[in-house]
């Protein structure tokens, strides 16, 4: 089959390899469409993840398709059947699942490798984390599932209230989530902050109050404030994976509110931190990782309710082919998602 193997920083290559079978407990999807996130540009660009993979590796982790093969073992599913499969699972075994803190366990099973045209499926995730699809419901929407459900757990642990003022910093496909099902959910005010106007349009489609291209605007936190009775946001929510703006969430909050740093910084980076305001305005920052099998079923829910037009995320529709300048294309923010079609 043909699949995108990642070798390093921006080295991708479309590859003739061995058609996936299923082991014990396994199945393989012939893969219906596989969408482009803001995690698998980092990854190109960066030439690895601290979790997800190490190259050489198969590259790309948002799919949905169709069985075509099951493992000894398998019986709750069967070829035809549609599906979407999360990226992960955890082992619901250690310390971490008996405490229900899934996104934490250190033995999660990782599966890559959707930018192919065909997909296995570890057994830790058939049985946990794959979901049935309805026959009505697209492909490239249903792909979506796994990054909603990383934002779905975002918005769960960031404490939103009604009539809060939330501030959302970066204007990609998970900046833009958190506006849909803030805005969807929440009688709150939400204030994003993005470097697109095309995208800071889709966002008000989506129910963001306002929108402000930061290139336009020298310092975010004032602004806020100005906003805000001079007080600052009740919430901040970080979605760009930047350090510097990791910093501007922190400074663009009220006392007593929660910063939710949920961009994934390069390994290794840090940022300043002003000990007094942390100390004396009792802030809470918090880093949310990732989703736990709760938030897969909430987002597949959400995706087919129809009731959030996330088809405003696809930009394009290109062939396996395209892969490459589809990251070109991503890296100069030139679209938001791509649905890949092998």
């Amino acid at each position: 089959m043909l699949a995108a193997v990642l070798y390093d920083r921006e080295n991708l290559s479309l590859e003739q390899v061995a058609d996936p079978t299923p082991a014990v407990g396994e199945v393989v999807i012939k893969v219906g469409a596989a969408t482009t996130c803001g995690t698998d540009l980092k990854v190109w660009r960066r030439g690895g993840h601290a979790k997800m993979l190490k190259p050489p590796t198969l590259f790309g982790h948002e799919a949905a398709g169709e069985i075509v093969a099951v493992g000894e073992g398998v019986t709750n599913w069967k070829i035809g059947d549609r599906v979407v499969a999360n990226n992960s699972a955890p082992c619901m075994k250690c310390y971490f699942c008996q405490r229900e803190e899934y996104s934490l366990c250190p033995n999660l099973t990782w599966n890559n490798g959707t930018f192919a045209e065909y997909l296995r499926i570890p057994a830790p995730i058939v049985e946990h984390n794959l979901l049935l699809l309805a026959d009505d419901l697209a492909y490239e929407l249903a792909a979506m599932t796994e990054p909603l459900a990383c934002v779905l757990h975002g918005v769960a642990r960031s404490g939103v209230k009604p009539g809060d003022r939330v501030v959302l910093l970066g204007d990609g496909a998970i900046g833009l989530m958190f506006v849909a099902k803030l805005a969807r959910d929440r009688n709150v005010e939400v204030l994003v902050f993005g470097g697109s106007d095309r995208r800071l349009e889709i966002a008000k489609k989506l129910g963001a109050s306002q929108t402000f291209n930061y290139r336009q605007i020298p310092d975010i936190p004032s602004v806020v404030k100005e906003l805000t009775d001079g007080l600052g946001a009740d919430i901040a929510i970080e979605a760009t994976g930047i350090p510097s703006v990791w910093e501007t969430a922190i400074n663009c909050v009220r006392p007593g509110a929660t910063v939710n740093l949920f961009g994934g910084c390069p390994k290794n980076t840090t940022i300043n931190l002003n000990t007094e305001l942390l100390h004396y305005s009792e802030l809470t920052l918090k880093g949310v990782f990732h989703n736990t099998p709760y938030f897969v079923r909430q987002a597949l829910q959400l995706i087919a309710s129809r009731q959030i037009a996330f088809e405003l995320l696809i930009s394009e529709h290109r062939p396996l082919t395209d892969l490459e300048k589809v990251f070109v294309d991503m890296r100069e923010r030139q679209v938001i998602k791509v649905a890949i079609n092998p």
